[in-house]
């Protein structure tokens, strides 16, 4: 610039400055420094970069060469650059009036700002300063509220602890979380203070403290059940969204409290047993705690261990209650006032919980199982009462119930283990029973046991379950064997309160058994009325009193009873029933309530029905076969070919004798033989009581011994028989044809009994040998027709009454059933009418009148006879008759009559030949039949 200036003041030219006009103006004109500046510039350090730019901003020109005019160069330029300077002078001369004029304005506002802010603090100072500071003071106050609103939240927080505390101890575990979830939404909102990091570490701990606590009170539902209780648990576990957890939880906490129940129960029975306060019980596992159950505790431990296994169940139920009334609820609203979880996610909760508890039952059961398994295996119950073991088996049976109601369970590992111990039991029990009914029976003096007309089994204890089963009447107490029928399942009837088995400890009879008679009557007006109206006239009815007397002075009786009139005034004290009285022993009534006892171990444990009705079978077995032995067993009279003894009693009393007697028991006396376990399974046969006498005419042989014991066998069947539909209902299907076969083959048998043991009666009660000694003196070959029988028939008729008076007596001690009495006759009357033809055959000659008057003496039989009896028709009539006519028949006849009658024996057969021999027949023709006659006896051989 200053070269320019010098330039141009080297050719005369003004600057624009010097060119205007001068003015006033603060500003100052340019000048050139002084040395003293330029000194200073150039102490000033210099920039080698700056310098370079500079040096590199020379034009090339002046480094050519060093011909090169630098003066040359620069006029040429200065005049250049002059030339645009002239060139552009008006507007170098505008622009700068133009600077010159903004110079001026700006002093101007400079002028105006001082100004300005002269007035400005004035104002400040008058007004604005004291209304702003109120303004800011109103901001802060604003501020500070917030603050103290914030401090105050935090205080409040600080104090949640104490709150939620409380909360806990009134179990609103609900509340307790969401406020404790509030708490921690506050303290997010302030974070920003460093005191809050603290708080929620707090919160935290305290939420978790409550999840704890929570757990705790989910547990306790196990044992006891309470609606609302559960409520807040539930509500509490979904705020914390965890119901799945909570399932799982409680599943476990199930299980932990069946250990834990069942263990403090034994616990304490065994502590309490064992006297002291020994910690030793404490540390046995629970298996090995069962071991040292003794036998008087063992019923009360297992009844109170099922009622504490049955509340934990219970609670399970109520809790699957809960949940099925609850499945269509909406879900709970979270704290923010949005739905917690959706309804994707509510179905699913639902579902799981749903699948959980439904598949939670049979593994609760399976534990309370186990459980009750353990404890029953850990004792041995074959040395309990009969009322004991029963008594167990019936707890058993509720708790197999329970489990059925409860998830439909059959109960196998329970089924098993009773069974193994009602085996165990049942066989040493019966094998007591049946050496005490041998006892019984051979001290059994065969005397009438007085019961009431109307006795049923069910009035027995014994049979008490059967007839509850029945009642639809009976009082709550009674009826725990039968509520599930009628009242719905346990569950239902005991929720609300009550346990199914409390009454088991109470169920003791407390009715007393009525089935006893005075005398065997039901009072003495009853008796009397059964007496008065007999005497010593009564033995014999007056129209057979009269007839016999007519009879002697040869008159007949102008006039005959009517059958009619005689059955109606005939009244034979063996006729009447006596007020229907039963007849039956003790040891009867011993079998029956053995039978009874019997049948409560099947009702109550089914997997050894078949086992129980086996052995029933064998009780009947031995009282028949004992019976039989006792007043059947003659031989000479099972060889009389009238088929005393069916096949079908033949083979009954073969295979209890070879099944159950043991005939090799060694005597009293002896020493015992070594038991086989065959001969373990066998009694020995009984013997008779030397107290029962059955050799004596008066007493009819026995009879009243022999009709109490054959008629109480007959009871004995019909009770059985009464009993197969409920014995049938109890068998498995597999083993219903050995019952079958057991009421075809045995039970059916009892009433054909009745032939041999009376037939040794009949036998012995008439002299049938005096009878063919009278007959062997009458003459058969008379030549003229006689119109009087013989003396032997009349013989034979008293030897019927006195039989029937006989009879009459024993009535009066015991009720002889109309079928006994014609049992008796009917035998009575076919050995007379054997002994007649026995003694037709003694004959040795007869003629045709011989043959008349056999005729004549047995029609005057068989007339006096029917006034006897009501047998219709009389027993072997034909028998008689037929041999008679006989006598009548050509050769012909003869031999194929002699093929067709095989019931004669070869001797009466031979003797009718020979008879006949001589009359119409030759010994051509008897030689012919006595072949014939031996033909027909091949078979009999």
């Amino acid at each position: 610039m200053q070269k320019i200036k010098s330039l141009m003041a080297r050719q005369g030219l003004k600057s624009p400055q010097e060119s205007v006009p001068e003015a006033k103006s603060p500003v100052e004109n340019f000048r050139i420094p002084s040395k003293e500046e330029l000194r200073e510039l150039r102490e000033i350090p210099s920039d080698p970069q700056a310098e370079q730019e500079i040096i590199n901003s020379i034009e090339k020109i002046y480094f050519n060469n060093d011909s090169f005019d630098v003066v040359n160069y620069e006029l040429e330029v200065s005049k250049k650059v002059a030339d645009l300077i002239l060139e552009k002078q008006a507007a170098y001369v505008k622009e700068l009036e133009r600077v010159t004029s903004l110079q001026a304005n700006l002093q101007l506002a400079a002028v105006i700002c001082t100004n300005a802010r002269r007035q400005l603090n004035i104002a400040k100072e008058g007004f604005t300063q004291a209304s702003l500071g109120l303004l800011a003071n109103q901001r802060k106050r604003q501020l500070l509220i917030g603050l103290l609103k914030s401090l105050r939240t935090i205080k409040t927080l600080q104090r949640t602890d104490v709150r939620l505390s409380e909360m806990l101890e009134e179990e609103d575990y609900p509340g307790a979380i969401q406020l404790c979830l509030e708490c921690q939404k506050a303290a997010s909102t302030f974070k920003h203070y460093s005191c809050i990091s603290e708080l929620n570490s707090k919160l935290q701990d305290t939420l978790e403290q409550i999840e704890e606590q929570l757990d705790v009170a989910l547990s306790k539902t196990c044992k006891h059940f309470e609606v609302s209780h559960y409520t807040k648990v539930q509500l509490a576990y979904r705020l914390l969204g965890k119901t799945q957890t909570a399932m799982d939880q409680l599943h476990m906490h199930f299980t932990q409290a069946i250990h834990n129940t069942v263990f403090q129960v034994v616990l304490g029975y065994v502590e309490l047993c064992a006297g002291n306060s020994d910690t030793k019980f404490q540390k046995l596992q629970y298996k090995d705690l069962c071991t040292h159950i003794t036998p008087d505790s063992y019923i009360p431990c297992l009844s109170d261990l099922c009622k504490a296994l049955w509340e934990v169940m219970l609670s399970y139920y109520r809790t699957m209650s809960w949940h099925d009334e609850r499945d269509n609820e909406e879900s709970v609203p979270a704290a923010d006032g949005r739905t917690e979880i959706s309804t994707d996610d509510a179905n699913f909760n639902r579902s799981y919980v749903k699948k959980k508890l439904e598949h939670g039952l049979s593994r609760i059961w399976q534990d309370v199982q186990l459980k009750a398994k353990t404890y029953l295996l850990g004792t041995d119950l074959s040395s309990f009462k009969y009322d004991d073991f029963i008594f167990v088996l019936d707890i058993i049976s509720r708790l197999m119930q329970v489990g059925e109601e409860f998830c439909g369970s059959k109960s196998e590992v329970l089924q098993e283990s009773i069974r193994k111990q009602s085996v165990n039991y049942f066989k040493s029990y019966h094998r007591i029973r049946l050496e005490e009914l041998r006892m019984f029976l051979e001290n059994e003096t065969w005397e009438l046991c007085p019961v009431k007309s109307n006795f049923s089994i069910l009035q027995l204890h014994e049979f008490k379950f059967m007839r509850q089963s029945r009642s639809p009447s009976m009082s709550p107490s009674k009826q725990y064997t039968t509520t599930s029928a009628t009242t719905g399942s346990l569950f239902d009837q005991y929720q609300n309160g009550g346990n199914p088995f409390e009454h088991q400890a109470d169920i003791k009879d407390d009715e007393t058994e009525d089935v006893l008679a005075a005398n065997g009557y039901e009072s003495d007006e009853l008796e009397k009325s059964v007496y008065q109206d007999y005497d010593s006239d009564s033995d014999v009815p007056e129209e057979l009193k009269r007839d016999y007397v007519d009879e002697q002075t040869g008159d007949i009786p102008v006039k005959s009873v009517s059958k009619e009139t005689l059955k109606g005034r005939k009244k034979s004290d063996y006729y009447l029933n006596k007020g229907n009285t039963l007849i039956l022993t003790n040891t009867t009534l011993n079998v029956i309530r053995l039978v009874g006892k019997y049948m409560q171990m099947m009702n109550i444990l089914k997997p050894i029905a078949f086992d129980v009705i086996h052995c029933m079978s064998q009780l009947f077995d031995y009282y028949l076969y004992a019976v039989y032995t006792f007043f059947g067993r003659e031989d000479m009279y099972e060889s009389t070919g009238l088929g005393l003894i069916s096949s079908r009693l033949r083979t009954t009393l073969n295979r209890i004798q070879e099944s159950l007697i043991d005939l090799e028991a060694p005597p009293e006396t002896a020493g015992p033989l070594p038991a086989t376990e065959e001969r373990k399974e066998k009694v020995p046969s009984p013997h008779l009581s030397h107290l029962v006498v059955l050799n004596s005419n008066e007493t009819l042989y026995g009879l009243a011994e022999r009709v109490v014991a054959t008629e109480s066998l007959v009871f004995l069947a019909d009770q059985f028989e009464c009993l197969q539909p409920h014995l049938d209902a109890m068998m498995p299907s597999a083993k219903k044809p050995f019952l079958q076969q057991f009421y075809s083959q045995t039970v059916s048998t009892a009433s054909e009994l009745r032939k041999p043991i009376y037939w040794i009666v009949a036998a012995k009660a008439i002299d049938y040998e005096q009878m063919l000694h009278l007959m062997a003196n009458v003459k058969w070959d008379i030549k003229e027709i006689m119109s009087q029988h013989n003396v032997y028939i009349d013989t034979l008729l008293k030897e019927f009454e006195q039989f029937n008076k006989k009879l009459s007596e024993v009535s009066k001690r015991v009720r002889i059933p109309l079928q006994v009495s014609n049992v008796l006759w009917e035998h009575c009357i076919r050995l007379a009418n054997r002994t007649i033809v026995e003694g037709y055959a003694n004959a040795k000659k007869c003629s045709n009148e011989g043959r008349a008057l056999m005729q004549l003496d047995f029609q005057q039989f068989l007339m006096k006879l029917e006034k006897l009896t009501d047998i219709r028709p009389i027993p072997d009539k034909e028998f008689v008759e037929t041999y008679i006519k006989a006598y009548y028949l050509t050769e012909n006849d003869m031999e194929r009559w002699i093929k067709e009658h095989r019931e004669y024996s070869t001797k009466q057969l031979t003797n009718l030949v020979n008879v006949c021999l001589g009359s119409h027949i030759n010994k051509k023709a008897r030689q012919k039949l006595i072949a014939a006659i031996d033909e027909s006896d091949k078979p009999k051989r």
